[in-house]
């Protein structure tokens, strides 16, 4: 076939701008680039930097010396001293562990010291800065000023460094299974197998108890490696011990790089191997970076955003990467890993650690249910495991440990949840009977009070009243679960646990108030003081934040506190309150608006309660300043601990426009959307467009709903119209529509 010239230019020109098109729509694509891991580094958020894959078992970072509180990842923004990159870290919790595997890269004679905060002198930890950092979610790299520059990038079980030794220096690494984050070593080893490998393992108590496996490779031949036991020289080639370090050499080579695999497992060293030799094949430094980009990609592609504010886009991936740090796989290659109860366990299904549960219920996992729905009967499945394992659901499990923190057994509207939308990826009779049987548990705190007299007193157990409160949440998903499966006295049994919360409010004060075990209401009483810990009534929280803890039943509540206009006419305080909380607040209970407390999730659903009273608009003014004054791209850009996920899923379904206030009932409240247009990619291909028309900063209240073209009168959706896909279309403007509603039939209710 003769091609013409004209034709060859306009083929030519096709081709230029089919290859311009690709070019802008990878650049489109590349949503990770919108990611700044540095926000929530700051302030209290305790969020993990450092390189990942998406919901991997290893967060490969940098790790600072352990301060207290704000080092709850091992890494804060206001840091200058690192100690090397450890493999394990925990992302936004309010409590400390791991940190484990701990490698520094360090030039000159050999070295073991650490050294302290205000003096490393003579130690191989260095100083750092921040404009030597590079972060993203699948690559980190440090120029330290000991002059090494560590790269760092991983798959979910294997990591890769890759260091840049200062010429002419001696090349060192320094191996540290003492040192974690916070936590105490109780057992570990170190062997060199070859002159190419080591291994070990590390067992420590902190948080919980835990073991963590290691296979190391290098690329470059190793010296010797010199063993010690502490900072005390212990010979060479393999020491077992309390708190062993070892340091080698990497042989003279004209390349100036080092390239390191790390993978880790519960179980074994051989099973670290396996990983690695499964995940990370080859060298090829650049590549797997790029692979662990691509998964990012995919991830953070479920939502996309059209939006002209850099800094809108900034914040919102950011918080959708948070969402897919944790739960975390935990499980090898080969489907093993180690339980709560030190046995290994052959999985069937993914299995996930990493639950922290009393925050993520709330929204997270409403929020997995539509955009990672593969996922939830794997993670409710790792649930029903470690009840095997324990003989309870879990309450904080983490990495093979139960934490037991924070009260509530909030495993179960997690499970309640998925079970009501319809997934059937796991055992639902089983289900029910370990949510059942963990309600009666009797080694559960506060319980047998509930089974015994219905409510637990404050002067017999501490922070009694937040407990109970808890159990009512969940007692009402195991009512909602009994009634669907037919169970009718199960159902009547948990239905009526579920109302317990009324124990605890006092009609004529007009608030949530602690109980004593004499039958009446503890006195004095002051709502607005919190005492965290062993003298506290509430759990990070005050009366008045917990008078409005009833999201399984907002509309009982509002009959206990005087009707519909009374209810807002409290909610309205609520938002308004001042008051001094006290010298033993929590520190959690931060991101004030009057009493609302954004920081802490007993307040998460609050700001959605004015829709069951026919007030929606009021709903659109808070959740709009929340959004606009609690979430922004600073370093201390997440008010309080991001916790896993769920302060980041506030403002990722909350930008959607709506939120699950009932966490095991699946209608999602509107608020007020945040984006003019939305695309959410569901299951079957299928995708829900949120469009809000004349949205602004000043149009935050919704004049009308449509739902696929027809016009939508209520004030929340189902579940099961989100995951059909189709188009939710919002008409916004600059003043509310009163009606819009306010009729008792347009109202979210909490019917069984």
């Amino acid at each position: 076939m003769k091609i013409t010239k004209t034709i060859y230019r306009l083929l030519f020109i096709m081709a230029v701008g089919m290859a311009a098109s690709c070019k802008e729509q990878s650049k489109v694509n590349d949503f990770a680039s919108y990611v700044d891991p540095y926000i929530g580094a700051g302030g209290h958020g305790h969020v993990f930097v450092g390189a990942s894959a998406p919901f991997g078992m290893i967060q490969a970072g940098p790790q600072n010396i352990h301060k207290g509180w704000d080092w709850c990842s091992g890494y804060h923004y206001s840091d200058s001293v690192i100690i090397g990159f450890s493999h394990t870290h925990l992302s936004g919790t309010g409590c400390t562990d791991l940190g484990d595997i701990l490698l520094m890269p360090y030039v000159g004679n050999v070295c073991t010291r650490r050294g302290e905060q205000g003096d490393i002198s003579n130690s191989c930890s260095s100083y750092y800065s921040h404009a030597d950092e590079k972060v993203s979610p699948n690559y980190y790299s440090l120029t330290m000023k000991n002059g090494v520059r560590a790269e760092l990038t991983a798959t979910e079980r294997t990591a890769m460094h890759r260091y840049h030794y200062p010429e002419g220096k001696p090349r060192n690494l320094l191996i540290n299974l003492q040192e974690g984050n916070g936590d105490r070593a109780t057992e570990t080893y170190l062997k060199q197998l070859d002159e190419y490998t080591v291994e070990g393992y590390r067992f420590s108590k902190g948080w919980t108890t835990h073991r963590v496996y290691f296979y190391l490779k290098s690329n470059a031949p190793m010296q010797e490696l010199l063993v010690f036991k502490g900072d005390e020289a212990a010979g060479k080639g393999t020491l077992t011990g309390e708190g062993v370090k070892g340091s080698l050499t990497f042989a003279e080579a004209k390349d100036d790089r080092v390239q390191l695999k790390v993978s880790i497992s519960s179980v074994s060293c051989e099973n670290a191997k396996e990983n690695m030799e499964n995940e990370m094949p080859d060298w090829d430094f650049d590549k797997l970076s790029d692979d662990a980009r691509l998964k990012w990609n995919r991830e953070l592609a479920r939502i996309e955003i059209s939006t002209e504010s850099e800094q809108e886009k900034k914040i919102f991936y950011t918080a959708l990467y948070h969402t897919c740090i944790a739960p975390t796989a935990y499980m090898d290659v080969n489907k093993q890993f180690r339980g709560h109860d030190n046995k290994v366990y052959n999985a069937t299904w993914v299995n996930y650690s990493t639950f922290s549960l009393w925050d993520t219920y709330r929204t997270l996992h409403p929020l997995f249910t539509l955009i990672q729905s593969e996922k939830v009967s794997d993670m409710v499945n790792s649930m029903l495991s470690i009840y095997d394992q324990q003989n309870k659901l879990p309450i904080w499990p983490l990495i093979g440990g139960e934490t037991n923190q924070m009260p509530g057994y909030s495993a179960v509207p997690v499970i309640a949840d998925a079970y009501m939308k319809g997934f059937d990826g796991f055992d639902a009779e089983r289900a029910f009977e370990d949510c059942k049987k963990s309600a009666s548990y009797r080694g559960q705190k506060g319980v047998p009070f509930v089974l015994d007299q219905e409510y637990i007193p404050c002067d017999s157990v501490a922070e009694a009243t937040s407990i109970a409160m808890e159990y009512a949440v969940d007692d009402w998903g195991i009512a909602a679960m009994a009634n669907k499966m037919g169970r009718q006295e199960d159902f009547s049994y948990f239905k009526k646990r579920s109302k317990y919360y009324a124990h605890y409010v006092d009609s004529a004060l007009g608030f949530v108030r602690p109980k004593l075990a004499s039958g009446s209401f503890f006195a004095p009483y002051n709502p607005f003081t919190s005492i965290h810990g062993e003298r506290g009534h509430f759990t990070e929280g005050n009366g008045w934040q917990y008078t409005f803890f009833v999201p399984e039943d907002p509309e009982g509540l509002m009959r206990l506190l005087g009707g519909e206009q009374k209810f807002i006419a409290k909610l309205d305080t609520f938002f308004r309150a001042e008051g001094d909380m006290g010298p033993e607040a929590s520190m959690d209970i931060s991101g004030l608006i009057g009493q609302y407390a954004h920081g802490n999730e007993p307040s998460h659903h609050i700001a959605y309660l004015y829709p069951y009273a026919g007030a929606q608009w009021k709903t659109a003014e808070k959740v709009r300043y929340i959004q606009k004054h609690f979430y922004t791209d600073k370093t201390d850009g997440i008010i309080g601990n991001e916790d896993c996920g769920q302060m980041s899923a506030w403002h990722i379904l909350s930008a959607m426009g709506f939120y699950q206030v009932n966490p095991s009932k699946g209608i999602y409240v509107f608020g007020s959307p945040l984006f003019s247009q939305m695309t959410v990619h569901l299951p079957d291909q299928k995708t829900l467009q949120i469009a809000a028309e004349n949205n602004s900063a000043e149009n935050i209240y919704i004049q009308s709903v449509k739902l696929n073209g027809r016009e939508y009168e209520k004030s929340y959706i189902a579940y099961e119209d989100l995951i059909k896909g189709g188009v939710l279309q919002f008409v916004m403007g600059n003043k509310p529509n009163l009606n819009f509603g306010a009729s008792l039939d347009s109202r979210p209710n909490s019917a069984f």
